[in-house]
């Protein structure tokens, strides 16, 4: 497998916990998303993943792109240890833990949106940290409510097994601390984090872990 990645993307970081999970290995093949204007704007690699994002994940020839779908491939191949439950009901709120972050809280916050507030819109990096600060905000308060509810031992999202809802929560709260976000009013999500990030599988999978590290 060859992994297409960018070492501080929260969608790459999610795939790399996810694939790590699984047991399974990969190749990591860094794409810069700043290096001379985006190495993810780059010919060869929109003939990868022609949205121009990542992760992609390449697997006997063959391309996926977008975490969540890799992730739910990644389940249907490889189901042990399985990142859903066996209930139906379990699984459908986990994945709307997942959707949660990955839908509402990511795409406000990624690298382009960004770069657009800033270089198109003219907004002060103050004004772009508010931003990111804010959606953070909106989506984590829902989040923590939902948490307490699901979460049985503070180790975990939902239930007391580790699911697509935690590979989602990690990357999401490394970067809400990059960006400075005041994450005291969420407990429980701080909580499952703290677990969730001593694992070894999670350790391996953070930035600072990467080969294209900077």
């Amino acid at each position: 497998m060859k992994l297409y990645t960018f070492f501080r993307s929260s969608a790459s970081y999610r795939t790399r916990i996810a694939l790590n999970l699984k047991g399974l290995r990969f190749e990591s093949v860094p794409v810069h998303l700043r290096r001379g204007g985006g190495e993810q704007r780059r010919p060869e690699y929109l003939g990868v993943n022609p949205q121009g994002l990542v992760p992609a994940l390449e697997h006997d020839g063959k391309v996926l792109v977008q975490s969540l779908a890799i992730l739910e491939w990644l389940e249907e191949n490889y189901p042990q240890p399985a990142l859903l439950p066996a209930d139906p009901f379990a699984r459908a709120q986990v994945r709307s833990l997942a959707l949660l972050i990955a839908c509402d809280i990511h795409p406000l916050n990624n690298v382009r949106v960004l770069a657009y507030l800033q270089k198109v819109l003219s907004q002060s990096e103050e004004a772009v940290s508010a931003w990111y600060r804010h959606w953070v905000a909106e989506g984590f308060f829902a989040l923590e409510a939902q948490a307490r509810a699901s979460s049985i031992t503070r180790k975990y999202l939902c239930g007391d097994h580790v699911s697509m809802a935690d590979v989602c929560l990690v990357p999401q709260i490394y970067n809400a601390r990059r960006f400075g976000c005041d994450l005291d009013p969420y407990p429980t999500l701080m909580a499952v984090n703290a677990h969730l990030d001593s694992l070894p599988e999670f350790v391996a999978a953070r930035p600072e872990q990467q080969p294209d590290a900077e």
